[in-house]
């Protein structure tokens, strides 16, 4: 799936959208199946994950082509054409974000912000030993869990219609022209 030797790339995925993605996947990783819940550790990375999705919110912004939300930014425009495609199986290839990619994209964003915020609420005077803020807190992460199963899904499918190694190129940065 890689592209052949010779073929020619782009950049598409600079370094912070690639910091910031595999931060947040191993943070997750971690957070969800490794480390207990509410010590140290577990803390530190929710903090480095919200830290990271504040930069790359910035980035949004700021930050070059792909990784601009207006570069993706799933409108009505954008996405009733692309899942209309997608259900005939005739979905065109993206060098950045298709429309899907991107509708998961900001889901999981979000996600993520409750997850932090209701983490650092936790850890508040106010909120301590609320029963319902830890149920939001676990509810929220049990959803990224579902939702990065379903986008490593997709990535892997994607891959595989188009010919083209997604992980790899959120690793290299790189994607066939």
């Amino acid at each position: 799936m890689a592209a052949p030797e010779g073929a020619a790339t782009v950049a598409v995925w600079d370094p912070i959208v690639r910091l910031f993605h595999w931060t947040v996947a191993t943070a997750c990783i971690l957070n969800l199946f490794v480390l207990e819940p509410g010590h140290a550790l577990h803390r530190a990375l929710g903090y480095t994950v919200a830290a990271a999705l504040a930069i790359r919110l910035v980035w949004g912004f700021v930050g070059t082509r792909h990784a601009r939300f207006a570069d993706f930014f799933p409108t009505p425009r954008r996405l009733v054409p692309y899942l209309g495609a997608l259900m005939r199986r005739r979905e065109p290839r993206h060098i950045g974000h298709n429309p899907a990619g991107a509708v998961m994209m900001i889901l999981l964003m979000l996600l993520l912000a409750g997850v932090c915020l209701t983490g650092w609420m936790m850890g508040l005077d106010t909120f301590w030993g609320e029963d319902w803020l830890q149920e939001l807190h676990g509810t929220l992460a049990d959803a990224i869990m579902v939702l990065a199963f379903v986008h490593a899904a997709a990535a892997i499918l994607e891959s595989l219609r188009h010919r083209e190694n997604l992980v790899l190129a959120m690793v290299t940065g790189r994607k066939r022209a």
